[in-house]
């Protein structure tokens, strides 16, 4: 197999996933992917599956209907002990209404990594989909601990959120053997990490999972050392990196929709600009 000399990273982050499906439907439209390797974690990676697909505007529509629904999004439901992000809900309701092209995304010349946690040792590890089991590593890889309350199976082994052991998998891009690398981030350039405070409260939430709980201890290192990576990449590697110039109006659970089109709107304004900077 070819190595790839190119790739495209996009960082998750639920619902500010909004501004990477802004960059990416204006990559489709300009017809821009020189990208031989597409890397993505949690909502990341599913932004990059309707995108290799070839579904334009796919990934606004699921952002802006089906995941602001309340049967997808509510706290009052995960106060009485059920999922807050209702995934098995959305992947339902995707196959009904806008269901993913898993067969034209599999067949992308691009090859396609998802980033997944595995919850017996808490390790990332990154899948290559399949036509066929498509949707299922989408949604091991969106599976946040927690937030929805269950895992996910694939090829026989259970999985969480990729985006707990791999948040930024450029590392994973440049191993593979890129070395010219796209990050499309969830998070302002100065962002470091995420607060101490959330990685203490999933802890204690998953203590009967101490893979995921040594997993969750190290994940604001595991961020940081993904943020010093983009910023010292190997003098063999380049790095263009975009991201937000603030933090976005869209939290991880937000479903304003003037906040999803204001940042959907910034997600286009830096597509363009990450063209130019490609060079």
């Amino acid at each position: 197999m070819i190595t790839p000399r190119t790739a495209i990273v996009v960082e998750g982050g639920a619902m500010r996933g909004i501004y990477a499906a802004g960059v990416l439907d204006v990559f489709h439209e300009q017809r821009f992917h020189p990208f031989e390797l597409a890397v993505g974690s949690s909502a990341g990676a599913c932004n990059l599956a309707s995108h290799l697909a070839g579904q334009h505007g796919r990934n606004r529509r699921c952002y802006t209907t089906l995941m602001s629904r309340p049967e997808f999004l509510d706290p009052w439901r995960f106060m009485r002990g059920g999922h807050w992000m209702d995934l098995e809900y959305l992947w339902s309701a995707f196959d009904a209404e806008d269901p993913l092209d898993c067969a034209a995304a599999a067949a992308n010349p691009t090859r396609f990594h998802v980033a997944v946690t595995d919850v017996a040792s808490g390790d990332a590890e990154f899948l290559e989909p399949t036509a066929a089991d498509m949707n299922e590593v989408l949604l091991a890889s969106s599976a946040v601990p927690v937030l929805f309350r269950s895992f996910v199976t694939v090829r026989g082994r259970r999985f969480a959120d990729g985006g707990v052991s791999a948040p930024i998998p450029v590392e994973h891009a440049y191993r593979m053997g890129a070395r010219k690398i796209l990050v499309i981030r969830s998070r302002p350039w100065v962002f470091g990490g995420p607060s101490r405070f959330e990685s203490v409260f999933a802890v204690a939430a998953l203590r009967r999972h101490p893979g995921l709980v040594a997993t969750f201890r190290r994940y604001r290192e595991v961020y940081a050392r993904s943020v010093a990576f983009l910023r010292s990449p190997p003098p063999d590697c380049r790095i263009v990196e975009i991201a937000p110039a603030e933090h976005l109006r869209t939290g991880r659970t937000t479903t304003d929709p003037v906040a999803l089109f204001a940042d959907y709107q910034r997600g286009r304004a830096a597509g363009e600009r990450a063209i130019q900077a490609w060079g």
